[in-house]
């Protein structure tokens, strides 16, 4: 039985995740932020590393919470997605530099289940599946390019899917929970702009918070 690993990503960066973080932190789970402490843009992560460091605190499982913009209005700012499959097309990321490198990566179907359950009846809700599309950032995606990735996914994001992918090789079970911190630029009229995108991570942190408070000590942070 191994420690219990919270990765944060953007929407824990700066003061609003300071919360997140202690109540991670206060229940036993390792936390680690995946931009770092100053703040490295998605393409620059060193997935691997972060990773290799979770495993090496005796880790065995990893709950990342992801930023994401949603591809509907259905799926509004606020919501809560445990995605159960990625696409990555673009992705060579491994932390492997031989044969081993052909995997056939995924979501932890035994873990994620774990994640559903712990979250059972809480608020916010957490919905049970969704496709993650992992864009190369970090500019936001166009109009056009959110209409063709929408006709094969619910959420899209930056860092996820790369994470996955490693967290797999290295032995680390691996769930996530999207928080939807915007509809994705073109699904409204109006022009996403960063300054919404900020007040809104602003609003979900701290639901974020509670909630995890709520259901951390439900998954075993220091064994299972």
């Amino acid at each position: 039985m191994g420690r219990l690993a919270v990765v944060l990503g953007s929407s824990a960066t700066g003061p609003r995740g300071e919360g997140i973080i202690a109540a991670a932190a206060e229940h036993g789970a390792a936390v680690l932020q995946r931009h770092g402490e100053e703040y490295r843009l998605p393409h620059e992560i060193d997935h691997a590393a972060n990773l290799a460091a979770l495993a090496e605190q005796g880790c065995d499982r990893v709950l990342a919470i992801g930023s994401v913009g949603s591809l509907s209005e259905q799926l509004g700012v606020g919501s809560l997605v445990c995605i159960d499959d990625f696409i990555a097309l673009h992705l060579g990321i491994s932390s492997f530099g031989d044969e081993r490198a052909h995997t056939a990566p995924g979501f932890d179907a035994r873990w994620r289940s774990e994640v559903l359950s712990a979250w059972e009846g809480d608020e916010p809700a957490l919905r049970d599946g969704g496709i993650y599309w992992q864009a190369i950032g970090p500019r936001f995606e166009t109009p056009a390019e959110i209409r063709l990735i929408a006709a094969h996914a619910d959420v899209v994001g930056m860092t996820i899917a790369s994470e996955c992918i490693v967290a797999g090789e290295l032995g680390l079970a691996y769930a996530a929970i999207c928080v939807v911190d915007n509809l994705a630029n073109g699904v409204e009229e109006e022009p996403l702009t960063v300054a919404e995108l900020e007040a809104d991570r602003d609003a979900n942190a701290e639901r974020l918070r509670d909630a995890l408070r709520a259901v951390l000590p439900r998954l075993g942070a220091v064994g299972r």
